[in-house]
Formats: structure tokens, C-alpha cells, sequence
């Protein structure tokens, strides 16, 4: 028999521009998806570690972010 020990995912997520709405204004938007993000995976208390959280020069947000695989113990991934 088997049993998961440790379990954790790796994504790299890009919170990309809106097409339709002033740059200013999609900048703002892609901040508060980002933010809504985190605090999504703070209420649903999922443990995570955000390796790298980068801006590109088009106001676009691409987080690198390991984070614990549904509610599998997430050992020493995120030490």
C-alpha cells in the first residue's frame, strides 16, 4: 500500500492585461487578481510560497508560486 507523504505543486501564473480597458486602469485590475489570489488561497488555508513575483514592462504580473496539492501534508517543500 501507498500513502502521499508530501505533496506539492509548482505554477508559474501570468495575470495578463485586459484588452478592452485603459492601460492605467488594467494595470490596476491585474494588481487586485493578484491580490485576490492570495487571499483565495489564505481562505481556503492553503499553504504556499511565492518563489518570485516579477512585473513585465507591459504592467502584466508573472508569479512563480509553489503551493500545497489539494490537502496533502506539504512536508519540506516550502522550507
Amino acid at each position: 500500500m501507498k500513502r502521499v507523504k508530501a505533496a506539492c505543486i509548482c505554477q508559474t501564473l501570468h495575470f495578463m492585461l485586459k484588452e478592452d480597458v485603459r492601460r492605467d486602469y488594467a494595470v490596476t485590475l491585474v494588481r487586485q487578481e493578484l491580490e485576490q489570489y492570495k487571499k483565495g488561497l489564505e481562505r481556503n488555508r492553503t499553504e504556499y510560497k511565492i518563489v518570485e513575483e516579477t512585473e513585465q514592462s507591459d504592467g502584466s504580473i508573472i508569479v512563480k508560486v509553489i503551493k500545497q496539492y489539494n490537502s496533502s501534508p506539504v512536508g519540506d517543500y516550502l522550507n
